[in-house]
């Protein structure tokens, strides 16, 4: 089944590819160490598909938590980031209550 493209989807800056470009194409490993430079590159690579790259903050402590349905229904009433906004409100309290 040979289908033709739809004229009105075409994008002139980012054309099909031809033969001669997938003949020509390199693997990214070889290109991604004179984009990103070396040390960048080796950990894009060794990324598991989907895997995050190292944290830049320091890693927040997973736990699970019982709160007042009124606590949670307060915080995530403030829309995304309500679990960044509980952890703000316990730093502020620690810090204002310090042993």
């Amino acid at each position: 089944m040979n289908r033709q493209p739809n004229p009105e989807l075409i994008d002139d800056d980012n054309p099909e590819w031809t033969e001669a470009d997938f003949a020509n194409a390199k693997p990214a490993a070889e290109l991604l160490p004179d984009i990103l430079g070396k040390e960048v590159a080796d950990e894009v690579l060794a990324r598991s598909r989907g895997q995050r790259g190292s944290q830049k903050a320091p890693i927040k402590q997973p736990v699970s938590i019982r709160l007042s349905s009124d606590v949670v229904e307060y915080f995530k009433a403030g829309g995304k980031g309500w679990q960044t906004r509980i952890d703000q409100a316990l730093q502020e309290y620690m810090l204002s209550h310090s042993h």
